[in-house]
């Protein structure tokens, strides 16, 4: 048995009719590397094998007596694994579009919290003799790291690893009673309650600290929820949800990040602020006065806390400049708000959210977020924040599940109440894909926005390649200026040299999907890269 913690349990006290808090990921796999051939049983026997690797594949929820305490995990006595692993076929011609619209079928429904709290759906038909897979698991079970390490545990390195020692058996597990909830729960509580005092005085001294910074006029500031402007997709959400996917090159990424000198979670944002000004204007709203406010999830998961599963994330607030015409000026400001989020975020204290968690109360909390989303409470005051951004970090070398190569991995995050649309992406191997998640109703034309990232992207390419020609082009002798202003340009960056990638080494460990480790390339025409990219980006669910 084991209690959630404060943020793990929000995730289940926030969910409502028509928000469904589960994190969602559509891959696609190419089955001709699996060793036998494809078939849906070795996808869903290859799970099994790894069951006792993922607790939260076989955990289910016990809810405390009149709501006294969070819920616990319990190993579920009657786990169904035929329920949890389904198989559907897509609809002809079986591209990402099809695709699409059954991940968004698959993510509109809610999951059943009588079970553990995932599905995993084998999708047939797809182009290519590939397959589908869209698994879907509740937040209260993982945010973006622990999602990592699910991967670690699922996933292989080769098509073909050397068998894994079989689990030893154990004694199933003790369901509590009423009783033996109850008395836990007030254990727990009288337990932590000494720990509110000091909690509330960092709390004072945190809140001090972000007030003297925005005193300071050199102090680097965030973002302020509740000034972001009103977007279409700013309204009470419906239960019904519209998927869409995009991709980019990593390595291209990269030099567009070391031609500025900023962070690639800046250029990530950017490439999304960049596609959103594209997204309003197609559609004749216009870009508002304002620049959108995104809510970037954080990780503050330390190291000893890296197998714990659950939630460790905290969330800072950034403005996208979507307000500047100018693709580089918006990059250069975006990595400057961010500098600020992250500075407000430390002066707040990374586990500030995780600890005041652990005092919430289960039935208010829950009562607040019924009644507001029933409401419509969100139609009725300026938006908290736009939309929410995550970045998570994905290995740069191939993964195999049953023997089939992951392709392509398209994350998906929840939309929140009043924010109808989440950017997911997640970097793996040579791409950056991006998964959006939208309301149906509000974003019907959420495929418009994706088609938008690549034209964003090629802007800060051709910034970038100019950039770099301006800063490599040899200066011309002091005493002639007219060599040196018209000196050709060339496009660094947004001139692809075809270079054919060499197969990628095995990884050392298993560990090294979840410590992001840096699989080795061959070399190619690109800009060299200093830092790995997941160093630079936030973690989130």
């Amino acid at each position: 048995m084991q209690r959630l913690s404060g943020v793990d349990a929000s995730f289940l006290y926030l969910e409502t009719p028509t928000s469904h808090m589960h994190v969602a990921m559509t891959g696609i796999y190419d089955t001709s590397t699996m060793p036998n051939g494809y078939s849906f049983e070795a996808f869903k026997e290859h799970i099994r094998s790894r069951l006792h690797l993922v607790p939260p594949f076989t955990r289910r929820l016990v809810e405390v007596p009149f709501q006294l305490h969070h819920p616990v995990w319990v190993e579920d006595p009657n786990f169904d694994l035929d329920y949890h692993v389904r198989r559907i076929a897509v609809p002809a011609p079986g591209g990402r579009r099809e695709l699409a619209e059954i991940a968004a079928q698959i993510a509109s429904v809610p999951l059943d919290r009588n079970r553990p709290l995932w599905e995993a759906w084998v999708i047939e038909g797809v182009k290519h003799d590939r397959i589908g897979f869209v698994a879907k698991v509740h937040h209260s079970a993982i945010d973006g790291a622990a999602g990592a390490e699910i991967m670690t545990a699922l996933y292989d390195l080769e098509p073909s690893p050397p068998p894994r020692p079989l689990p030893e058996s154990v004694e199933p597990e003790h369901v509590p009673t009423d009783l033996e909830l109850v008395a836990y729960a007030v254990r727990s509580r009288l337990t932590r309650l000494p720990g509110m005092l000091p909690l509330l005085g960092r709390t004072v001294q945190s809140i001090n600290n972000i007030v003297q910074n925005r005193r300071d006029p050199l102090g680097k500031v965030g973002a302020v929820p509740l000034t972001a402007p009103h977007t279409p997709w700013n309204a009470a959400i419906g239960p019904q949800r519209r998927v869409a996917f995009a991709r980019i090159d990593l390595d291209e990424a990269k030099a567009v990040k070391d031609a500025f000198g900023v962070k690639l979670n800046d250029v990530v944002l950017a490439v999304v602020a960049g596609a959103l000004r594209t997204y309003l204007d197609q559609r004749g709203d216009g870009v508002p006065d304002d620049p959108l406010l995104a809510v970037c999830p954080v990780s503050v998961r330390t190291e000893d806390e890296t197998d714990a599963g659950g939630n460790r994330v905290s969330a800072m607030f950034t403005n996208l400049a979507t307000d500047i015409d100018d693709p580089t000026e918006r990059l250069r400001q975006i990595a400057h708000n961010t500098e600020g989020a992250k500075s407000e975020h430390n002066a707040l204290g990374a586990r500030m959210l995780t600890d005041w968690g652990e005092f919430a109360a289960p039935r208010t909390f829950g009562l607040a977020s019924r009644l507001y989303s029933s409401m419509h409470l969100a139609d009725r005051h300026r938006p908290i924040h736009n939309l929410v951004i995550s970045n998570v970090p994905g290995p740069p070398f191939p993964l195999y599940l049953a023997g089939a190569e992951l392709v392509a991995a398209y994350p998906m995050g929840p939309v929140m109440e009043g924010a109808g649309l989440n950017a997911t992406v997640l970097s793996y191997r040579y791409s950056i894909d991006f998964g959006f998640m939208a309301d149906r109703d509000l974003m019907p034309d959420v495929w418009d926005l994706a088609a938008a990232v690549n034209t964003a992207f090629e802007e800060l390419r051709s910034a970038a390649g100019r950039k770099s020609s301006a800063s490599t082009s040899p200066k011309a002798p002091a005493t002639d200026p007219a060599a040196a202003a018209n000196a050709p340009a060339t496009d660094a960056v947004a001139a692809k040299t075809p270079s054919k990638k060499a197969p990628v080494k095995k990884a050392p460990s298993k560990k090294a999907v979840a410590k992001k480790a840096v699989a080795k390339k061959a070399p190619a025409k690109k800009a060299p890269v200093k830092k790995a990219p997941a160093k630079n980006a936030p973690v989130t669910a």
